[in-house]
């Protein structure tokens, strides 16, 4: 197992930024019930993690984007990461919102953002993909280049996979499911029974029911 994917899971499960209820689910936005929950924006709150997070965020953009010449944060979730990376690589720093402000300038996409610019993604966590790709579409109308994105968590849904790849994005993580639930595993927050139910669940998790 990645290393670095296995040691990020043990913090954020330690903080309780993730969350493993397959007796008490959840209830997403989407409407989706779901044993898991990941709620990055925890890490803020821990200076030691926060800085963990930022320069694992920055030794992926300059590992495998190091062209990028503006830092883009997925509102608004991402918008603090984004903010601490782009500070530690000395980039700009823009954040696009999931819809136009409706007042003022009526802005998408909050900064200076030239045509032309090269830009690498942050996003605090993927489920769907849908939020953080209309985020690249954004930035893409705005005659920019998404190199790619990087992200603090994916659940590695089926439906996200193939949509990074028909949007032509490359993703990059610092955990993802698999890990956080060998971890989880391991440290005995949760039984075998448990992982089954978590690895059903996520197989059609909009169909899923407890």
């Amino acid at each position: 197992m990645d290393n670095l994917k296995r040691d990020f899971a043990s913090r954020l499960l330690q903080v309780k930024a993730i969350k493993l209820q397959p007796n008490n689910p959840f209830t997403w936005a989407s409407g989706w019930l779901s044993p898991f929950y990941c709620d990055n924006r925890k890490t803020l709150s821990y200076p030691e993690l926060r800085n963990y997070v930022k320069l694992e965020l920055v030794h992926k953009v300059l590992e495998c984007f190091p062209e990028a010449e503006v830092v883009a944060g997925v509102a608004t979730g991402a918008i603090a990461q984004g903010a601490l990376v782009a500070d530690e690589l000395n980039l700009p720093f823009v954040y696009v919102r999931s819809k136009p402000k409706d007042h003022g300038l009526e802005n998408l996409i909050e900064g200076d953002l030239k045509p032309g610019m090269k830009v690498v993604v942050i996003e605090d966590l993927i489920s769907t993909g849908g939020s953080s790709l209309k985020a690249v579409e954004a930035i893409r109308s705005n005659a920019c280049e998404v190199i790619g994105m990087v992200a603090s968590y994916t659940y590695g849904f089926p439906v996200a996979e193939n949509a990074f790849r028909e949007a032509n994005v490359r993703l990059e993580t610092l955990t993802d499911y698999e890990h956080v639930v060998a971890e989880a595993l391991a440290t005995g927050y949760i039984s075998e029974h448990d992982v089954e139910v978590l690895h059903d669940w996520r197989q059609a998790p909009d169909k899923w029911k407890k």
